[in-house]
């Protein structure tokens, strides 16, 4: 086994650090400019479909706009944005922050192109009161016609996410509460895996329910702490602002890997964090009822800042702001524990533990999903489904007290294999994309307030099932 797993070891190492990132960041930028920075021009009208789509009611077990977007966060937004962050502090130094920033606002733009197309080509559900279905293995298939890819992408992604992710968020948990209050770790997991079976059950409506109270709850909380611990440290905010753009440019370093470090962790932090391009999150968007694909695809695509600028940034500053944090001599989600207790003292690492149990869950249930809804691709018997529940259930149980270092190395594997077909597919159908943007933008200017699509718009309509000629 550890041969095994020093060989995925330098396969990941391969492809994270040189071809999926220059990947990303190339494609990022690619979408950028030929959308005309659409994440910085639609900035405002994003929120502002967030919001007024968040008090919609949606007939039978149809998903509001608002609710796919808090399935596709409560997947994206985990335990990596805590621990994740003060990983990347320790190892890259403050000026990570500034890169993962830049990153995100770049990212934003592939979210946006990977969510219209999978509202492109979104098919509805075989009963009629349900959701949609769609995402990358649908336009992989239906777009691109590579039937092969898209069932190779599918059960990727099934296994990557529905199976060792939640391990992994099991088994965090598991330890988070075992060290704030000593319980059992096997306990823990069964409690969890009840839970979980309860929500996941239900199917896509129930999982729609809970994210949606569940997301804005347990990422309010931790913004609101973070701004409070802000606000107390007020005088020293300036100088936690200057140390991270003076460590982001700090040439002096560059060749001494002071800036290399800084840039390459920031990258990778924030693109392993909001997952734009890694094709999870179109799994979600496509669910969503709308009149026009490009109305998710920002909604979608303001889910990476509230997943990095936002709470990636409530993180950084929790640790910034501690005093001197690298005197600690640890990192991870221990940092973020003992930065809790140097701001409200020894029993803060309980309500961090909580916290921690909140978006390791909302994990749990929106990477379900991602498998349901490619599993559903790959057939429309039931048993398939019923079997995945279960071996759902058995990952979860496992990882509360397993050890995962081989496990999480093969996930970083199959996720490399999903970023290299899924941007593959979105820089062949980017034309598709470019000619709903130009057609909702055309609507928004001749005064139509909420954009109608009509396939006609697209260069190409095979392969489209739902929308209306």
């Amino acid at each position: 086994m550890e041969i095994l797993n020093s060989f995925i070891t330098m396969i990941n190492d391969f492809l994270w650090s040189s071809v999926i990132i220059i990947l990303l960041v190339g494609a990022g930028f690619y979408f950028t400019f030929k959308t005309k920075a659409v994440q910085l021009r639609h900035f405002k009208r994003m929120f502002n479909l967030i919001i007024d789509s968040a008090g919609n009611k949606t007939s039978g077990k149809k998903v509001s706009s608002f609710q796919a977007f808090c399935i596709s966060t409560a997947s994206r937004v985990g335990v990596g944005n805590i621990a994740g962050i003060a990983i990347a502090i320790t190892t890259g130094g403050p000026g990570s922050i500034f890169w993962m920033w830049f990153i995100a606002v770049i990212g934003s733009a592939t979210g946006f192109v990977e969510s219209t197309l999978a509202q492109i080509y979104k098919i509805p559900a075989e009963d009629e009161d349900s959701s949609f279905r769609g995402g990358p293995a649908y336009y992989l298939k239906n777009g691109l016609g590579y039937k092969l890819w898209a069932a190779i992408f599918a059960i990727l992604i099934s296994v990557t996410y529905g199976m060792i992710y939640n391990s992994v968020q099991s088994n965090t948990i598991s330890l988070a509460l075992n060290n704030a209050l000593g319980a059992d770790r096997m306990i823990v997991g069964i409690v969890i895996t009840v839970l979980s079976m309860i929500v996941i059950c239900g199917g896509m409506h129930r999982i729609a329910k809970v994210t949606e109270w569940i997301v804005p709850i347990m990422a309010g909380i931790y913004i609101i702490i973070a701004l409070g611990i802000m606000i107390y440290n007020i005088k020293a905010l300036p100088d936690a602002f200057a140390l991270i753009f003076r460590s982001a440019f700090d040439y002096k370093a560059a060749f001494g890997g002071g800036m290399g470090a800084a840039v390459l962790t920031g990258f990778k932090r924030g693109l392993f964090s909001n997952e734009a391009g890694e094709g999870s999150v179109p799994n979600a968007a496509a669910s969503a009822e709308t009149k026009h694909p490009v109305t998710q695809g920002l909604v979608q695509a303001f889910g990476v800042y509230v997943d990095t600028l936002f709470i990636c940034s409530a993180s950084a500053f929790i640790v910034l702001l501690s005093g001197d944090y690298a005197s600690a001599g640890i990192t991870g989600i221990e940092l973020i524990q003992w930065d809790f207790t140097q701001y409200f003292g020894p029993n803060a690492s309980v309500a961090i533990s909580i916290l921690i149990l909140l978006f390791a869950f909302s994990s749990i249930i929106g990477n379900y999903y991602y498998g349901e809804i490619n599993i559903m691709h790959l057939t429309n018997k039931k048993w398939p489904l019923y079997l995945f529940r279960v071996l759902i259930a058995v990952m979860i149980l496992f990882g509360a007290e397993a050890e995962l270092p081989l496990v999480w190395n093969l996930a970083d594997l199959f996720m490399a294999f999903m970023v290299l077909t899924n941007v593959t597919a979105l820089l062949i159908l980017f034309p598709q994309v470019k000619a709903a943007l130009t057609d909702y933008e055309e609507q928004l200017r001749k005064g139509i307030k909420s954009p109608i699509f009509n396939k006609k718009c697209l260069p190409k309509q095979k392969g489209i099932f739902w929308w209306n000629d």
